[in-house]
């Protein structure tokens, strides 16, 4: 493939390009699972009809006309990248952000990655006697993200894509009410939409979490669960009663220097999360919760939220 036509007729950087390129090298991609599989497969990784139906309808069948040589040569380049950093834990773009309003496989390129990922990752998951039910519900997270991707209109999807390659790589596991996030020395804690966050939950899900690593990961030795939100911004404090989950979730963490991380928006993320939108206006934000109604005034007075990151020990 010419690299820079390939660019072109994507739409996308030709550094994007070249970056998949160079990851992916030569390595052959995982086989998508057979197209007659798949309603089951989708169905175990809970993702709505609504969205089924449309990953089924755009389907890398060969000869299909939705699917341009670019686009193929990019799914597998995709898989082939994801797969070769089987066992990594750390963020990984599996590609460029595509124009998903050109079609089905331009909105759901990834989908199908991921879903040709599934077999590859299981496998893992077995040499380290990973129970089928704790595999299930991590991958399920797929089905999550894209009904929250559909609620935003399609504005969550690029940071999604490279979100869900934790799952399909084996760096990520739900244990209860948490995502639980390997590498370093600290297990990064991660929130997914899902519920209270009580107390009476995290406290079952930090317990099974010391229990599934030394277990699973007995070479990994963990000294902390970490967490990096702007769910940890202490600002929250003048908003929010003690007795909120959110408070008390935060209280748990011993704070590190204030340093915002490069390329990310505290503001961005907490309009991502909390009202599932980016586009719309401050004045029309919906206020049905105090979490709600907190973060619309600290905007719309003209003050900005912050990113922070937190850690205590296992």
């Amino acid at each position: 493939m010419d690299l820079e036509e390939t660019a072109a007729r994507l739409g996308v950087p030709v550094e994007e390009i070249d970056r998949v390129h160079e990851l992916a090298g030569d390595r052959p991609p995982a086989p998508l699972p057979a197209k007659a599989d798949a309603p089951a497969l989708l169905d175990r990784l809970a993702v709505r009809p609504d969205d089924a139906a449309e990953i089924m309808a755009g389907w890398p069948d060969p000869g299909s006309p939705l699917w341009t040589p670019e686009l193929r040569w990019l799914l597998d380049r995709s898989i082939a990248l994801v797969r070769a950093d089987l066992g990594g834990h750390v963020w990984l773009a599996p590609g460029p952000e595509l124009p998903r309003d050109r079609g089905l496989a331009w909105r759901h390129l990834y989908v199908y990655a991921y879903l040709a990922l599934v077999d590859v990752v299981r496998e893992y998951h077995r040499e380290h006697d990973i129970p089928d039910t704790v595999s299930w519900v991590t991958l399920a997270d797929l089905g999550r993200n894209l009904a929250v991707d559909r609620r935003m209109h399609r504005e969550g999807w690029p940071v999604m894509q490279s979100w869900l390659t934790l799952h399909a790589r084996g760096g990520l596991y739900e244990l209860g009410r948490l995502q639980h996030q390997r590498g370093g020395t600290a297990i990064d804690l991660h929130i997914p939409e899902a519920g209270p966050l009580t107390p009476e939950a995290i406290d079952a899900s930090l317990d099974e979490a010391r229990a599934f690593f030394p277990r699973h990961f007995p070479d990994e030795p963990y000294t902390a669960f970490a967490c990096g939100s702007w769910l940890l911004d202490p600002q929250l404090l003048e908003y929010l009663p003690e007795s909120s989950n959110i408070v008390r979730f935060q209280r748990r963490f011993e704070l590190e220097p204030y340093e915002e991380p490069e390329g990310l928006d505290a503001d961005v993320e907490v309009l991502r999360f909390v009202f599932r939108s980016l586009s719309t206006p401050l004045d029309q934000l919906p206020r049905n919760t105090a979490l709600q109604r907190a973060a619309a005034d600290h905007l719309k007075s003209g003050h900005h939220w912050q990113w922070r990151r937190g850690h205590f020990p296992i």
